[in-house]
């Protein structure tokens, strides 16, 4: 039996969508800016894609700028956008911090509580007119849901641009970019059973003008994303969002699953969980255990096919400790003691008492072999 519990990572692709997908990486192989039947084909399906995944936000079709991920999207946002200063927090994925710190543009770093939750006080000290207050969504580390809403009209009333990075949330949260006043928004497929090397940024139409492109070349996507277009990537993600509408209205299930998980984690001796319980995204549960190293434990489930991460995937490669649980108040010890569980909708009860089981299992064997 496979486990696979590490679902902020990246998920597995839905077979509606490699169905979608197929036709476009066999026979429909056409270049979308060629003149021909072929080439109009790809274009119409890269079209249909874009209505797909602005239906999802409420956006407009041409509001969207498919890229490669939300990596792209973010540095489409934070490096092009013509603003003098980058209002962020102290949890981002590395995917904005990285890249306010290389825009050439002043950087201003806002602190979260212990919860993960922005200091909303001294975001509001922070932003001013001509300048780009990036706040994710939810964070990938410990699910943490800011209060985007309240954020953006802060934005509004210092006249300040808000980008927010949607990769955690898009296609799990409902998202109204009109009613939420959101400016700039980067989404990922691959979070949402959807396939890799494929996102976008939602740019609100009027804005356009202030956005420079990042790519240039034969003026692909409005003139903002030069490259022939990914469009096998492109229509999967179109189909990924049109499925996650139904998967939104059935996060209620996974919460409920989420929940229970977390109520038997914490009966285990020495496990705290990190981040709030109600402000945080349904599927994600993040713990401190006390006397084990969170990678150790990583490495001892997947010897029993279950998976999960000690956090972000993207930094875990270069062996850093989390910056998020850090900036939240958590010790070294802390830290390193900490693993990450994030859900998936195809994970099922049965596979939730069996990885509960093999879990407890680790920790006591990790603890006696540390001689605690």
């Amino acid at each position: 039996m496979k486990i696979y519990l590490d679902n902020a990572s990246t998920t597995p692709l839905d077979k509606e969508v490699i169905k979608a997908m197929l036709p476009f990486l066999k026979e429909k192989f056409g270049n979308p800016s060629s003149p021909h039947s072929l080439g109009h084909e790809a274009k119409q399906a890269i079209e249909k894609a874009r209505n797909q995944v602005s239906s999802l936000i409420n956006a407009e079709p041409e509001e969207i700028i498919f890229t490669s991920g939300g990596t792209e999207a973010n540095n489409l946002a934070l490096k092009c956008f013509q603003a003098e200063k980058i209002v962020t927090s102290s949890i981002e994925h590395h995917a904005v911090l990285e890249v306010a710190k290389a825009s050439g543009k002043q950087v201003v770093i806002i602190p979260v509580d212990a919860e993960g939750i922005i200091n909303i006080n001294e975001l509001k000290s922070k932003i001013a007119p001509n300048s780009l207050a990036s706040i994710m969504h939810v964070n990938n580390e410990v699910g943490a849901i800011q209060p985007i809403e309240e954020i953006s009209k802060l934005c509004k009333q210092a006249g300040a641009i808000f980008h927010t990075d949607a990769v955690q949330s898009f296609g799990k949260l409902n998202i109204d970019v009109k009613k939420l006043g959101i400016d700039m928004l980067s989404a990922s497929s691959h979070k949402i059973n959807g396939p890799k090397g494929i996102g976008f940024l939602y740019i609100r139409k009027d804005l356009k003008s202030k956005l420079n492109p990042l790519l240039h070349g034969g003026g692909q996507e409005f003139g903002l994303r030069s490259g022939t277009e990914n469009v096998a990537g492109i229509v999967g993600f179109g189909k990924a969002a049109e499925l996650s509408k139904k998967k939104i209205m059935q996060a209620g299930k996974l919460k409920e699953l989420r929940d229970y998980f977390i109520k038997e984690m914490l009966k285990i001796p020495g496990a705290k969980l990190n981040g709030s319980f109600e402000k945080r995204i349904f599927n994600n549960a993040n713990f401190t255990i006390k006397d084990i190293e969170g990678e150790a434990l990583v490495l001892m489930l997947n010897q029993s096919k279950i998976y999960c991460s000690t956090g972000s995937a993207c930094s875990s490669l270069g062996h850093k400790s989390s910056h998020v649980l850090k900036a939240m108040g958590l010790s070294d010890e802390e830290i390193h003691s900490s693993v990450r569980f994030s859900l998936g909708f195809q994970n099922t009860k049965q596979e939730i008492d069996y990885a509960l089981k093999k879990i407890k299992e680790s920790i006591i064997k990790l603890r006696r072999l540390a001689g605690k």
